[in-house]
This record gives structure tokens, sequence and C-alpha cells, in this order.
């Protein structure tokens, strides 16, 4: 059985890992317009790739794909113009 001092360091962790994810789920919304660090050239495409993930505009908000393991990023392009 953990002792209270063990039970407190294993919630605060929880808390502190909790409270990371979301500001980084609200950093990456307010940068709708990138992917893989780029900035897309046509603030109007629906759907782009960077060769490693894919992102498109859905009415709940960017959605993008996780990269492969042997991605090479690239110049962002359009899929859907």
């Amino acid at each position: 059985m953990l002792e209270r001092t063990e039970c407190f360091a294993v919630v605060l962790a929880v808390v502190v890992a909790l409270v990371t994810v979301a500001f980084a789920v609200v950093a990456g919304a307010s940068v709708p317009l990138q992917a893989g660090g780029q900035t897309i050239q046509e603030p109007t495409c629906p759907e782009w790739t960077d060769g490693c993930i894919v992102c498109a505009r859905t009415p709940q908000g960017l959605a993008c794909s996780t990269p492969g393991i042997a991605c090479v990023r690239q110049t962002p392009r359009c899929l859907k113009p």
C-alpha cells in the first residue's frame, strides 16, 4: 500500500501530465495553417500534406494524421484545391 506522500506524488504527476496535454492541444488548435511546422501557402486549401502527415479542415476543426516512422518532410502541397 502506498503512503500518503507517495499517493500525492502520483496524483501530482497525473495532473501535470494532463495539463501539459491540454496546453499542447490548445496550442496545436491555434495554428490551423501549418503542417510539419511549415505554413501552408494556400489558406483556403481544404486538405494538404507535407509528405509525412495529411491535414484536413473539418466542421469540428483541423484534423491531421500522425507521421510515419521514416517520413521525409517536403514543402506542403494542397491535395484538394
